[in-house]
């Protein structure tokens, strides 16, 4: 909890708040669209009534999550003004265009279409439906893409550059800020947690379904396409995860040092910590258990490629803050009015480190006399605390490689025709449905907390991007948001759980067929024994 008085850190914490809240709606809303396409396209090609009823039932949950992700991605948005003016008006040219383009190209296309999607099975045709499930599914794909474009300049500005007449960061190559890597990686890896988030989700449900013995054709399908859906995301997010590492590797080397809790400068390649205890306050890591070269070679791809460790980078970054105090003075001559070649020449020397001067201005006002003491004060401040990201990212992986099992084992016994049998397998499923709703909050945690103190990496400190907001109005916000976002996270999960106990059943009336008049699954009874199941 932070201080009762810190600006700062309230408004830190209550857009955290909002943000981890908004993104229990969209991994399940970008992933869901996708197996919705699939299960449409399976009732084009068949013409059979059960993929039909698949697609108007898991539509029916993806409705439900769509509109909450929408209340809540656009109070979120609105804090980029409210609580963090300065922040807006330093670097507003270059955040805001994706976010412009966002609202204009895709989520004003995705918010069309799922009216289209609910309100046009009787007025389209198969096809012609099918072709808005798709856009629904494009729009949500556009929309995180776009987002994650604005995200991914946040940790690696390129296409940009300050202006010291007007004090702002101004656009200079927008196709530098849309093919940013760090977006593109950003982009690949969130769309398929979101994919691995929706197949645990139809999965779990299916496996629900299963255990009971009840709508039993519909609950087999619905499974067998998370299974293979899922299993194929859950791959994607493990090389994507490798790519993210190599990423990180080269362009936030401090985030990549935390995570790995890697102190000091090892010879290469280094090896990656597999397991132990990290100790900010002695910058030590204790019961460490390493895999010989394998950091090196996530991050350098190189036998010979170093890893800078913590302590290394720390001095790096105070060598930095001192040359920005220098860009800080370069910059009140330009201001003072001193606008010849020279002085102008001077500042583009160093103008790229100003923003670690910048860092001395939450511990001076007059930054090119800062102290020894807060020139290191604030060394040490680029340095996040270790032991959140070590842990964060350790549970992250971890599940990733649960999900791999629980998938290889259901595509496994499905292919084999022996599911009816595994309940460990299907019990595994239900309680594993909230599962990659935590791998996802955990890696949001080790992206967005492995970026501090920055609010844009090496540009802009937090410190200086909040608004000039009094802690009362903070906590009644943070209160009231929270309060709100409690509410509509109850009223969701009130009614996944309802429409998921009924299940497709509520599609028909009377009992749930699930196949077309005359074929084997129209003439089974609800409730079918395990050795039925292995048979349908």
């Amino acid at each position: 909890m932070p201080p009762l008085d810190d600006v700062v850190a309230l408004s830190r914490l209550q857009f955290a708040a909002t943000a981890l809240y908004h993104f229990l709606f969209v991994p399940l809303t970008l992933g869901l669209a996708w197996i919705l396409f699939i299960m449409e396209s399976s009732y084009v090609m068949t013409g059979r009534q059960v993929y039909k009823d698949m697609t108007q039932f898991w539509g029916k949950l993806f409705g439900i999550n769509f509109a909450m992700g929408v209340t809540t991605g656009i109070t979120m948005e609105f804090q980029f003004g409210t609580n963090w003016a300065y922040y807006s008006h330093y670097v507003g040219d270059i955040f805001g265009a994706p976010l412009a383009i966002e609202g204009l190209m895709a989520f004003f296309l995705e918010s069309t279409m799922v009216g289209l999607f609910f309100l046009g099975w009787n007025r389209l045709s198969p096809r012609k439906h099918l072709m808005v499930t798709f856009f629904v599914a494009l729009g949500s794909s556009l929309s995180a893409l776009w987002i994650l474009i604005a995200n991914g300049w946040m940790n690696h500005p390129v296409g940009a550059a300050f202006n010291f007449d007007t004090m702002r960061m101004e656009l200079v190559s927008i196709s530098e800020v849309i093919f940013n890597p760090v977006a593109q990686v950003k982009f690949v890896h969130t769309a398929a947690a979101g994919y691995v988030t929706a197949s645990m989700f139809v999965l779990g449900i299916s496996a629900l379904y299963l255990l009971k013995a009840r709508d039993v054709p519909f609950a087999l399908r619905s499974f067998a396409i998370a299974a293979a859906f899922g299993l194929a995301s859950t791959l994607s997010v493990i090389v994507l995860g490798d790519e993210s590492g190599y990423t990180a590797g080269e362009v936030n080397k401090v985030k990549l040092a935390a995570i790995e809790a890697a102190w000091e400068t090892q010879p290469a390649p280094a090896g990656l910590t597999l397991f132990g205890f990290p100790d900010d306050a002695k910058q030590t890591t204790d019961y460490a258990v390493e895999l010989p070269w394998v950091l090196g070679l996530i991050a350098t791809r190189s036998y010979d490629g170093k890893v800078t460790g913590l302590k290394e980078l720390r001095m790096e970054n105070e060598a930095r803050i001192r040359t920005g105090m220098t860009a800080y003075a370069a910059l009140l001559r330009l201001k003072g009015g001193d606008k010849s070649p020279e002085a102008k020449a001077a500042f583009e020397a160093v103008k790229a480190d100003l923003g670690y001067g910048l860092l001395l201005k939450k511990y001076t006002p007059n930054v090119v006399d800062a102290s020894e003491a807060q020139i290191k004060q604030a060394a040490a401040d680029t340095i996040p605390k270790v032991a959140p990201l070590f842990w964060s990212f350790r549970g992250m992986v971890f599940l990733g490689f649960l999900f791999l099992f629980i998938f290889c084992a259901s595509v496994w016994f499905m292919v084999r025709r022996n599911l009816a049998p595994q309940r460990w397998l299907l019990k595994l499923c239900v309680i594993s449905i909230p599962l990659p709703w935590v791998a996802a909050e955990l890696g949001w945690i080790v992206a967005e907390y492995g970026r501090q103190p920055w609010t844009i990496a090496g540009v802009l400190p937090t410190h200086l991007s909040a608004s000039s907001l009094s802690p009362g109005n903070l906590w009644f916000s943070l209160f009231g948001f929270l309060g709100f976002y409690t509410l509509l996270l109850v009223v969701e999960m009130g009614l996944m759980v309802k429409y998921a106990r009924i299940g497709p059943a509520s599609l028909h009336t009377g009992r749930y067929h699930g196949e077309p008049s005359g074929e084997s699954g129209s003439d089974k009874p609800e409730h079918l024994a395990d050795d039925q199941i292995a048979a349908v």
